[in-house]
């Protein structure tokens, strides 16, 4: 499959999954103009700089990778800024595209958009059946808004707007951050630091029984141009793995691919969070696209990245 689309604008080109969206462009489609900004050179939340750049720029399609993310601590300190940052930035950037004629919007959003406890696997519609988990429920709703917003755009205009919610994502361009990390670059990161000071113990977060569906970002990267080459999408798919393990049997994985030998605790004073959050991807497998990096190969690379991001200074961990 092919994209028809010349001029893609992807927000977000620095983090993660825009860096790896970015990467994969570049190499599949070479004759597309890439089109991306920092955010010093434009701010998301501002409305009259993102039409400006809107109307100058005139893009053919946009994928929103842009988003204010973070761990269970970062979303527990920081529930204004996660709810409003990106609420703003998709009341800012969705209207924009519709008025100067973008063909097509991406948005991407998370699958913790869903209900705390929805039935398992979790099915795009099971949304706002029941209520959110409280620990991410901030940056679950300015998601929500996004995505509805993409949705009623389609609905009211005939707009082509649409949007992905991807499972838990890890990989090249991942943040380390100490405190306000994912899942799994945080534990890659405090197990290394474990190895080399020879701790004889580690404890992670909760009871370790939860269960969480992780996915390789550059899979991701893959799916969402996958459907940007789909001519009648729908309004929005799961992206995932429908596979998942428990935090504890991740923590031996990450253990083993670092090659920590130390035991592993459960810390049963911190919060366990959404008991499991597996997605049924099976609309988005309809349309003919599956992963291809499995978890044990995907956190070789991570922890690969990890080490090479060290050893050059340019690991991200803010």
């Amino acid at each position: 499959m092919t994209i028809a689309y010349r001029k893609v604008f992807v927000t977000g080109h620095r983090g993660m999954v825009g860096s790896s969206l970015c990467r994969l462009i570049r190499t599949r489609y070479p004759d597309v103009e890439l089109i991306t900004q920092s955010r010093s050179e434009l701010d998301l939340t501002d409305e009259p700089a993102v039409r400006s750049f809107f109307k100058l720029q005139r893009p053919d399609a946009v994928i929103f990778a842009a988003s204010r993310v973070g761990g269970i601590v970062a979303n527990a300190t920081y529930p204004v800024e996660f709810l409003t940052e990106n609420v703003r930035m998709a009341m800012a950037t969705i209207p924009a595209a519709y008025e100067t004629g973008v063909k097509r919007f991406l948005y991407l959003g998370s699958t913790c958009i869903y209900p705390r406890m929805a039935p398992q696997p979790i099915r795009e519609e099971y949304l706002l059946t029941s209520p959110l988990e409280k620990t991410n429920e901030a940056y679950a709703l300015a998601k929500i808004v996004g995505l509805k917003l993409c949705e009623y755009y389609r609905m009211q205009y005939g707009a082509l707007f649409h949007s992905a919610m991807p499972t838990n994502l890890y990989g090249p361009g991942d943040n380390y951050h100490a405190d306000n990390s994912h899942v799994i670059p945080g534990m890659i990161r405090r197990f290394h630091d474990a190895k080399t000071r020879d701790v004889p113990s580690m404890s992670i977060w909760g009871t370790g029984k939860p269960r969480r569906e992780f996915l390789y970002v550059d899979d991701l990267a893959d799916a969402l141009l996958h459907l940007l080459a789909i001519d009648t999408p729908p309004d929005w798919v799961n992206v995932g793995t429908s596979s998942d393990v428990s935090i504890m049997e991740l923590a031996t994985m990450i253990a083993a691919t670092v090659g920590y030998h130390g035991t592993i605790l459960p810390d049963t004073s911190k919060p366990d969070g959404t008991p499991r959050k597996l997605t049924d991807t099976s609309a988005l497998q309809a349309t003919g696209w599956s992963p291809r990096v499995d978890l044990v190969d995907g956190l070789k690379l991570a922890y690969a990245d990890f080490l090479d991001g060290t050893a050059r200074g340019t690991l991200r961990s803010q």
